[in-house]
């Protein structure tokens, strides 16, 4: 380690005038071992500059190269990681953390101890030692209180001390005298002391001849002495004078100040009561509008909402601190407040006033309309109180206590008058669905209230009537498709049947003039008494959340405005106390359509459902949206309890005993009924209720018509379920229902297994010996008898089958095939035309058998010479007699 010591003090540190004190090898912590050393080093010349320097060594060579270099002010922390066990890891924080780790634990310690004596002999304790054993540090303490740091580690960093430039020239000189030829170092050394002697004793006398010139020097001194004392006695002379020129400034600064301040005071005090006459002044103008303005002219309602506006800019000024103090500012204060009462109470009883006034100029319009299909138009009473809005803005930030109020009596007069004319409406709309006020009467409809009260005998009348009527209806329906009553041309209406397509138009026109006048009135109701009218999380408002009971749950004070929020339920809650008469008006009517043709529901969900959706778009939490929402349920109850029905029906259906049964009535019913559907779902927004429905009735339809087959006595088991499934595959494949293709192809399928069933089941008896016979003929072979030996048996000899044959000459094959065509004909209906479709079926069958039987005598009689006593040719030719003499 000495050697690479010197090595580098000559190769590195000697160049750059530094002198190397310590050293150790180390590595970086965690990496591969790449070795380099870090250097403590001092520059030779003052003043004395620390550093610690990494010397790495060359790739390319044997010779060391100087990578960084630290000055010692920079290091921050010595952290030796552990001051008790030896532990060769230590880290140096200059402007971050360098991890080293040492070749070993003494080269550390001597590293460390090195540092710490620099830190102390110039950097005065500048560095924090952490981890570094209470040892290592004390060696380097030093022992007296006036020494510097010496003994063996300040030997150590002396030891070494190289020349300077000077030094070398001096003794090069010496050396020059002496012609490089010392040859006695003892001999030299004496003369340079001899030298140094004779030089002292020059010095000595040298300083004693001076010794005059020093006498000199302090008389000299002496006499500066004088000239100071005498400067001072004239400098204490200024001062006396500037200390009274600083006391007459000083009166002349502190009476500046007092005329300052009091002009300040002057600017402010101006500035104060600028300020109160600027902001709590009030024109005679809008103090006289406020008193005495004509609140039914235009012109006075601007000039008293202006004024109103100036009032509430006086009262809500930003006093500044100690301005309600002032007797002024009391005074006016309280003028403004009784100005606020006066105007208030006068804004309000004449906005009383205006609510009664609308009510009884309403009533007077309401005999034009009670025989049209109208409701009164409120837009020019709403056009009126909106010139009003300002004032209930205003009067909603300075007394909502009486807006309250307002609140409460425009929804009392309006409720009353809307209950009037809706329920007059709705009257109007009743009798022109049943026709006359008589029939209305039949139906349960007694004055104004609406309520359907009918019998039961007038239910059950009109709903004989109606089902009577659905067949004529059903193909007018299938035309119209999904458009409403009132797009329907002049030759469609002629074809819908009157009654049905009356409600239908009667409907949509209620529905048609209800939404505007409920959009019209939520929106006056926004504007006028400003009320936040936007979109928020829906919410269901039942009629119990009624404005009466709403108030009492929300204790708030009358002078402080409700949240946005609360304003939203607000518009609800007096919409609902506005139109409270509206659901079940519209219930009623939709009761009504319910008992005049059930039917009707499928109408009524689909226009219903278009609506609500229009409403949801808007406003998915209004009054409009959430009303329509709940009479869409009552729809829905009756579109399922008309389901319902027609499968009980189903259910019910009783068959005659003496009589074929055909096409089941609730087959016939369920295509009318789907014809009757996909007219009016077509691009319906509930599509998915009438697929639900679907599926409910065409199981029904399944089941039943199973059920009636297999209590059917009159006709054929196979007959039933093949002509009412036929039928129903027909209805399916015509109208393509998509939800029920699975339900087509089964029909499909019953159809063919029960057509095939019965072909089979009505062949055995043409033949039936035949049959008989030859059934034994396939028993023996079945028992293990091989074919060619089933004429050996007795019972199947030959001469059993001629006789057999000779049975069923041509005649009477023809014979026995007339009485099946008339048989199967008596069994099928005419309605669904299968006749032809069963006797081909039965031909292919005849001839196939027959094929069979000539099979059977090849295999079973070869050689005999048997065969059957007419061709298929024969066959083919009897069938299609008996079917055209019939």
């Amino acid at each position: 380690m000495t050697a690479i010591k010197h090595a580098l003090q000559r190769d590195i540190f000697t160049p750059n005038d530094e002198r190397l004190l310590s050293i150790v090898n180390v590595c970086k912590a965690g990496k591969k071992k790449k070795n380099c050393f870090l250097c403590a080093t001092v520059t030779t010349e003052r003043p004395v500059q620390v550093k610690v320097v990494k010397v790495k060594k060359s790739d390319k060579g044997d010779f060391y190269k100087r990578q960084i270099a630290w000055t010692l002010r920079d290091l921050a922390v010595v952290d030796a990681k552990d001051a008790i066990k030896e532990n060769p890891e230590f880290d140096l924080h200059f402007e971050k953390i360098y991890k080293w780790v040492a070749s070993s634990t003494a080269e550390k310690n001597a590293f460390i101890s090195c540092i710490w004596k620099l830190n102390q002999r110039y950097l005065r304790k500048k560095i924090d030692f952490v981890n570094v054993s209470s040892q290592l540090l004390e060696e380097s303490v030093p022992s007296g209180e006036n020494q510097s740091v010496t003994g063996g580690d300040e030997e150590a960093v002396d030891e070494y001390q190289e020349l300077n430039a000077r030094e070398e020239q001096d003794i090069e000189i010496m050396m020059e005298g002496c012609e490089y030829a010392i040859s006695n170092a003892e001999a030299f050394a004496e003369r340079l002391s001899r030298e140094l002697q004779v030089l002292d004793g020059a010095n000595i006398q040298s300083i004693m001849a001076s010794e005059k010139q020093v006498n000199i020097l302090m008389k000299l001194l002496d006499d500066a002495l004088k000239e100071v004392d005498q400067i001072e006695l004239k400098l204490s002379s200024y001062e006396e004078m500037l200390q009274s020129v600083k006391e007459q400034m000083d009166q002349i600064s502190e009476s500046n100040h007092l005329i300052h301040l009091s002009n300040t005071n002057n600017v402010k005090l101006l500035s104060e009561i600028e300020f109160l006459v600027n902001h709590l002044d009030l024109a005679k103008g809008h103090i006289k509008a406020l008193q005495e303005g004509d609140l039914a002219s235009s012109r006075g309602i601007e000039a008293c909402t202006n004024a109103a506006d100036a009032l509430l800019q006086c009262m809500n000024v930003a006093l500044r601190p100690g301005h309600d103090m002032l007797l002024a500012v009391k005074q006016q204060q309280q003028r403004f407040s009784d100005l606020r009462e006066h105007f208030a109470r006068r804004l309000a009883s004449h906005l009383n006033n205006v609510f009664v006034q609308q009510g009884h100029d309403q009533s007077s319009t309401l005999a034009q309309h009670s025989v049209e299909l109208t409701l009164p138009n409120h837009h020019p009473f709403h056009r009126d109180l909106l010139r009003y809005a300002k004032l209930m803005e205003w009067l909603k930030s300075t007394d909502y206590g009486k807006y309250e109020g307002l609140t409460k009596n425009y929804m009392d007069y309006l409720s009353r008058l809307y209950e009037r004319e809706i329920k007059d409406f709705f009257e109007v709309a009743k009798i022109k669905m049943t026709g006359t006020t008589k029939e209305s009467k039949k139906f349960g409809l007694h004055g104004s209230s609406g309520k359907l009260t009918g019998s039961t005998s007038s239910l059950n009348k009109l709903s004989v009537q109606s089902s009577g009527n659905r067949r004529s209806q059903s193909s007018s329906l299938l035309d119209m498709g999904n458009m409403s009553a009132s797009d329907l041309d002049v030759a469609d209406r002629t074809k819908f049947d009157k009654d049905h397509f009356g409600f239908l138009q009667i409907f949509e026109q209620v529905l048609s003039e209800l939404e505007p006048l409920c959009l019209a009135e939520q929106d006056f109701i926004s504007k006028f008494f400003k009320l936040q009218q936007h979109q928020s999380i829906p919410g269901t408002m039942t009629e119990a959340e009624d404005l009466d009971g709403g108030t009492s749950s929300r204790q708030h004070n009358s002078g402080t405005p409700l949240p946005v929020s609360s304003e939203k339920d607000m518009i609800r809650q007096m919409m609902i106390k506005i139109f409270r008469c509206i659901e079940p008006e519209l219930n009623n009517l939709i009761a009504l359509g319910d008992k005049i043709d059930s039917f009707n529901s499928l109408y009524m969900l689909v226009k219903m459902s278009h609506h609500v959706w229009t409403a949801q778009n808007v406003d998915p939490a209004s009054f409009l949206s959430t009303t329509l929402g709940n009479v869409l349920v009552t729809v829905k109850r009756n579109f399922d309890k008309c389901i319902s029905n027609q499968i009980r029906q189903m259910e019910e259906v009783k068959i005659s005993k003496k009589s074929k049964v055909g096409i089941l009535p609730f087959v016939a019913e369920f295509e009318e009924f789907a014809g009757l559907a996909e007219s009016i779902f077509k691009n319906a927004e509930r599509r998915g209720d009438l697929d639900k429905a679907y599926t409910k009735l065409i199981r029904g339809v399944f089941v039943n018509v199973e059920k009636v087959a297999n209590e059917s006595q009159k006709t054929p088991r196979d007959v039933v379920m093949m002509e009412n499934f036929h039928h129903i595959f027909a209805t399916l494949s015509r109208l393509k229902i998509s939800c029920l293709e699975a339900e087509k192809k089964e029909a499909k399928q019953k159809y063919t297994d029960h057509l095939q069933s019965y072909v089979i089941y009505s062949l055995g008896q043409p033949l039936e010996k035949l049959n008989h016979f030859f059934e034994g003929v396939e028993a023996r072979v079945a028992q293990g008898i091989r074919e060619e030996e089933v004429s050996y048996q007795l019972a199947f000899n030959k001469q059993e089958l001629r006789k057999v044959i000779k049975e069923y000459p041509g005649k009477e094959v023809k014979k026995g095939l007339d009485n099946l065509y008339k048989k199967v004909d008596k069994h099928l209906c005419e309605e669904e035309n299968l006749l032809q479709v069963v006797w081909h079926s039965m031909q292919d069958e005849f001839i196939r058998q027959y094929k069979h039987f000539e099979g059977l005598i090849a295999r079973c009689y070869p050689g005999s010479g048997v065969t059957m006593e007419f061709t298929i040719q024969d066959i083919l030719d009897y069938c299609s007699s008996i079917a055209q003499s019939h």
